[in-house]
């Protein structure tokens, strides 16, 4: 068919049937069918087609360009904008040009410590300069309703401590960080119609001044409100109970423990506050070691806040913390359902799984237990000198028990057996790493019967999955 004398095909198409089109297309197609001609390129990047952004990014030189291509044509429009930034693994030893193995001795280990120096150095000025980016491409946006910014823990941390020693190499006078700082506040002055702002490990990007940027028109209607950074100087906190009163319409709140406080959970039992429905804490060693927490709710104050808030449900995130701390901050009246424990250093005991399923048994539905040590020829067992195994004492008293992760703890065959039994189809996750495993002699004696295969079988049945 011809239309005047000329071809018709797709490039002669009108703009607005092209968007139509591309509007059916997962963001991957869509890019593709834009390397057709300039006229489908033109139509890829129409504020219709991009209201969501999600964008996951290694903190590498390589990822810079693209970044700044794609803010420039999506930063000024963009109505839900989710940014991740996953550094490489700087700190593994044998890479290409590091060197590893190659000397020994005391000056082999001065050597590898230049070269990890060096690693730190260029990721965390990567970092930097892809934030920016970031941020400069949104300063004006005033239709932004989702802003959410997670940050790889391990561009913060280097063997467990702040690597501030690095970031003043690369932003020796502090400009760069307070650069940030401020094009972070001035986003959150431009906004108008902002509901959804979450920041995590972003490493100062929020300081406890930052939320007075919010106009109170957007703070009465913001829903949800996350802050997470354990590298908050001294008593600081990023948000205080004077500042919470303004976020009335709060439906889920994520804080550092520590910067949970009893007047916080006064103000959030206010009737001028809709009841809040999904509160996140992040206990942070780090965070303990500099605050207190000989202001965290009582008791009573979690029952006051369970009658306001009666869906109210807890995810408690918890890096490597001593029993003792636990057992402060585990009161009866949290209505717990979520909990995550990972550590380096310090274990978790078996008391307090214990605690957890007897505290926890009409709430808890997923418990993840982590031990990233290094050393993996002796787990902790959590059963020793106990009569019953915690875990499977979980697995009984929680009845709402859908998800149950464990790696780095003993984990015995006969009792992974039972736990699945004991939940049945309603355990949907049962994930425990091989190396957490552990047989009985007498399952191990059997020559014609392989342990692991009969295990995995054993379990398959107790969780309805044959």
């Amino acid at each position: 068919m011809a239309l005047c004398g000329q071809a018709a095909g797709a490039a002669s198409l009108p703009s607005e049937l092209i968007v139509h089109i591309f509007s059916f297309l997962p963001a991957p197609d869509r890019l593709r069918a834009s390397a057709s001609c300039s006229h489908w390129r033109e139509c890829l990047f129409y504020p219709a087609l991009w209201p969501q952004l999600r964008i996951c990014l290694r903190v590498s030189p390589a990822e810079q360009p693209r970044l700044e291509f794609l803010m420039r044509k999506c930063g000024w429009f963009v109505r839900e904008l989710r940014v991740e930034f996953a550094a490489e693994n700087y700190l593994s030893g044998g890479g290409p040009g590091d060197g590893g193995g190659a000397d020994t001795g005391t000056g082999g280990e001065e050597v590898e410590a230049l070269q990890l120096s060096a690693r730190w150095l260029e990721v965390l000025r990567t970092y930097l300069e892809l934030v920016l980016c970031v941020l400069v491409s949104i300063r004006n946006n005033r239709n932004l309703q989702k802003f959410s910014l997670f940050g790889d823990i391990s561009v913060l941390q280097q063997q467990g401590s702040l690597s501030n020693t690095y970031l003043s190499k690369v932003d020796p006078d502090g400009k760069k960080i307070k650069q940030i700082q401020q094009l972070f506040e001035e986003i959150l002055s431009n906004s108008r119609q902002l509901k959804w702002l979450s920041c995590g490990f972003m490493l100062e990007i929020v300081t406890p001044t930052s939320l007075s940027s919010l106009s109170n028109a957007v703070a009465s209607t913001m829903e949800h409100l996350s802050l997470l950074d354990n590298n908050i100087p001294g008593n600081s906190t990023l948000i205080t109970a004077v500042e919470l009163e303004r976020f009335v319409n709060l439906h889920s709140l994520a804080l550092d423990f520590c910067d949970f406080t009893a007047e916080m959970a006064r103000v959030l039992t206010d009737s001028n506050h809709v009841p809040l429905q999904r509160l996140s804490l992040l206990v942070h060693s780090v965070s303990i070691m500099h605050k207190s927490l000989d202001n965290m709710p009582n008791d009573e104050h979690w029952k006051a806040l369970s009658r306001k808030s009666t869906n109210l449900r807890v995810y408690i995130m918890a890096f490597d913390i001593k029993s003792e701390d636990m057992l402060k901050i585990l009161k009866p009246s949290i209505p717990l359902e979520r909990i995550h424990f990972d550590s380096y250093i310090t274990c978790v005991s078996g008391a307090i799984v214990d605690l957890i399923s007897r505290q926890y048994d009409k709430f808890l539905t997923h418990f993840i237990l982590m031990n990233d040590v290094i050393d993996t020829s002796g787990f902790p067992d959590l059963s020793d000198n106990r009569n019953e195994d915690p875990l499977v004492l979980l697995a009984w008293r929680c009845t709402k028990l859908s998800l149950l992760a464990i790696h780095g703890y003993t984990v015995w065959a006969h009792n992974l057996i039972a736990i699945a039994r004991l939940r049945g189809s309603d355990l949907k996750v049962l994930e425990v790493t091989e190396e957490s495993i552990d047989f009985d002699q007498g399952e191990l004696a059997d020559q014609d019967v392989d342990p692991v295969h009969n295990l995995i079988e054993q379990v398959s049945l107790g969780l309805g999955q044959p």
